[in-house]
């Protein structure tokens, strides 16, 4: 047989060891050309540039 717990692990020290586990909220800044909130070192979804270089192609919208 394997190594098996003598004790029940309390809720308190369970969730210290879970504690660095929880999610973050990305990090976002405005794209220098349209405004739009985009994630760092992505290009701009609404309008296609990264690092002021068009780089991806956007339809236009209506």
């Amino acid at each position: 047989m394997g190594a098996v717990p003598k004790r029940k692990v309390s809720r308190h020290r369970r969730g210290n060891r879970r504690q660095h586990l929880a999610l973050t909220a990305p990090d976002l800044v405005t794209c220098a050309r349209c405004g739009a909130l985009v994630r760092n070192h992505h290009p701009c979804k609404s309008c296609g540039t990264y690092r002021g270089r068009q780089v991806i192609k956007v339809a236009p919208s209506e």
